[in-house]
């Protein structure tokens, strides 16, 4: 018989995280560092994602998005930046020292400049400048991307081109020199990336700088690797090497809260907008999947993650019963055949059916930041081929990982929906009544089917 669906997606997904560090290590890649110290945020604070994007309507306004986990995102406003001229394409977003968040973008399809704006709340912009890259004779200057190094110096990174058409991009970086970002130092070439590569989004981790660059030749995303911002990189992988397709663009990195790395990019041809996430030193990547509900309408973003204060928390070291925010008389419950469901209870049902429904709150079994489910007989609540049954923990990372959930949102005040630790972007739901994981999907009923409200215990 075949294996289940998780479980031989976690056997291929072990051969490969063997497999693919080993070939980098080959190939003068250090491991990635830092990983195993990523946490979800404590009580009384949450991570916040925020997306800014121009979209396939308008070139000249940028939209600007946010979510709890880096999935769902929610518009806070569109348009929220139009510029005095021009046009806002590419648009990439940080946070300064100074608490303002600032933009940089693509001003033009033809032209020396890039774009530059503020905003304190992330959804309000006042246009700063037009910043002139100065090298003679640039027909384009594409893409500027901020790169914020470890020791505090702000960089953006941009692709430019002195051809007449648009090839033979190469990147560059310029520094700030002031920290008002009003003076930047001369242009430095990115030794190695190139010669017709555009949308170089860089991220360090340890002393290792992790290049994604798109091969303008190939329409392939590619990946490389330099001990210093300015290289030399050298070109690692290429071709369809991480199951990204061809014809994409705009690759952008971020920090998920269990350690992995999310990458969005621009599937400009399909008309789609896509994520992947990895694990393993960059060296494979899950099944790409489109972003909810914006997908077909953005174009080319950037994610920056902040922890802020907020978020939802559960009581831990106690008992609680989870209620069905839309079925509000059914409950989580384990029965006799191991798996969960959402059952009917009352105050008429029996000791037994109320002691199904009851849970011990725990600390998250891999990070304590989150939350494990523990029933009377001491099994926990994890997934398995994404469908939730109740065992007994064999002590090792994989349950750990499969019986720890994160707490975000729910649709109705004091709810919760529960997001899988090990599989960031799918939730704790009920589907004809039986409890899955299932990834997020931007409707109303798949919202509500995955909110739960922590109530006084049955039994």
């Amino acid at each position: 018989m075949p294996a289940p669906e998780e479980e031989l997606k976690r056997t291929v997904r072990t051969l490969l995280a063997l497999l693919g560090p080993l070939l980098l290590v080959m190939l003068g890649v250090p491991a990635l560092q830092g990983t195993a110290s990523a946490a979800a945020p404590p009580a009384g604070q949450a991570t916040r994602y925020t997306m800014t994007a121009f979209t396939n309507s308008s070139e000249s306004n940028m939209y600007v998005y946010d979510s709890p986990d880096a999935t769902g995102f929610t518009l806070r406003k569109g348009p929220a930046y139009t510029p005095p001229s021009a046009l806002i394409r590419d648009p990439s977003i940080f946070k300064h020292t100074d608490g303002s968040y600032y933009l940089t973008y693509t001003t033009d399809w033809t032209g020396n400049t890039i774009g530059f704006a503020r905003s304190t709340d992330r959804v309000n912009w006042t246009f700063l400048y037009d910043y002139t890259i100065p090298i003679s004779g640039l027909t384009r200057t594409w893409a500027p991307e901020w790169f914020i190094d470890t020791d505090g110096s702000v960089n953006v990174i941009v692709s430019l081109t002195t051809a007449s058409t648009a090839t033979h991009f190469t990147a560059y970086k310029i520094t700030a020199t002031n920290s008002a970002l009003t003076a930047w130092s001369a242009p430095t070439q990115l030794a190695g990336i190139g010669p017709n590569n555009i949308d170089t989004f860089v991220v360090r981790v340890g002393s290792t700088y992790h290049a994604f660059t798109k091969n303008e030749t190939t329409k392939y995303i590619e990946y490389a690797t330099a001990s210093s911002l300015t290289g030399p990189y050298t070109i690692l992988m290429t071709g369809d090497w991480a199951g990204f397709g061809s014809w994409v663009e705009g690759p952008a990195l971020v920090q998920l809260d269990n350690g992995g790395w999310r990458i969005y990019f621009d599937g400009y041809r399909e008309g789609k907008y896509w994520y992947s996430d990895s694990y393993d030193n960059f060296a494979t990547w899950s099944t790409r999947t489109e972003v909810p509900g914006l997908s077909g309408f953005i174009r080319h973003a950037t994610v920056l993650k902040e922890t802020v204060p907020g978020g939802v928390t559960l009581p831990t070291n106690t008992t609680r019963s989870l209620g069905s925010v839309n079925y509000p008389d059914r409950y989580a419950v384990v029965r006799s055949d191991n798996l969960g469901y959402i059952d009917p209870v009352s105050s008429a049902s029996g000791i037994a059916v109320k002691q199904s429904a009851t849970f011990t709150v725990v600390p998250g079994l891999a990070d304590a930041n989150c939350y494990s489910f523990r029933d009377s007989s001491g099994r926990y609540l994890r997934h398995w081929d994404f469908r939730i049954r109740f065992d007994s923990s064999n002590g090792t990372a994989t349950f750990n990982k499969d019986a720890t959930y994160c707490a975000r949102p729910g649709t109705t005040a004091g709810s919760v929906r529960l997001e899988s630790y090990n599989y960031p972007g799918r939730y704790l739901r009920h589907y004809n009544y039986a409890l899955r994981v299932d990834p997020y999907q931007n409707t109303d009923t798949f919202r509500a089917d995955s909110s739960f409200t922590a109530v006084t215990p049955w039994a």
